[in-house]
């Protein structure tokens, strides 16, 4: 007679997901430490932010351009190239100067979040008659402050801000990890 143990197949997902729990606490505390190592050098963390997106900012663009020519006999062969050369300048932009990609991507992520902000806040005004608005609102508030925050830090902040974000984003999916991986064990 054979167990469920021995055919992860018969096995629900929850039960699968019960049976890995050392390997999501695993990830959970590697998770941790990368984070603990971003927060570190955020300096570091940042250049291998702008690597990141570079590499897959070339990478799209390349796709993209695979595309434009697989497509030029069906119409929007331009619209296509262009999109893929704004793309491949991009990422080689940020892979050969990743301080001048940080601070474009810095201020482009404090517009981003005020906007965001704004909008959250002006959405949640629209939405004054329905139950919960003031969350939306200062929700809303919070994000467009934090967005302000990094526009007026602006430039000096894009040495450092990208990292802190990372540092931050590892270390909460890291706690996320450890947390269900601890759940899951005990359930």
């Amino acid at each position: 007679m054979t167990t469920a143990s021995q055919h992860p197949e018969s096995m629900s997902a929850a039960a699968r997901m019960r049976a890995r729990w050392a390997w999501l606490f695993a990830l959970g505390i590697v998770l941790i430490g990368l984070g603990i190592l971003a927060f570190a050098n955020m300096v570091l963390a940042t250049i291998a932010t702008v690597y990141y997106v570079g590499l897959l900012m070339t990478v799209a663009g390349a796709i993209q351009l695979l595309h434009a020519i697989g497509a030029r006999n069906l119409g929007g062969f331009f619209y296509w190239l262009s999109g893929c050369v704004l793309y491949l300048v991009a990422g080689i932009t940020a892979l050969m100067n990743p301080l001048l990609a940080s601070f474009i991507l810095t201020l482009l992520l404090g517009l981003f979040a005020a906007a965001s902000g704004l909008s959250r806040i002006w959405l949640g005004f629209r939405a004054k008659a329905r139950h919960g608005w003031g969350w939306i609102v200062a929700s809303g508030l919070v994000t467009a402050i934090v967005g302000l925050i990094f526009i007026f830090g602006w430039p000096v902040n894009s040495l450092w801000l990208l990292g802190m974000v990372l540092a931050v984003d590892l270390s909460f999916q890291g706690c996320a990890l450890a947390g269900l991986a601890i759940r899951l064990r005990t359930a």
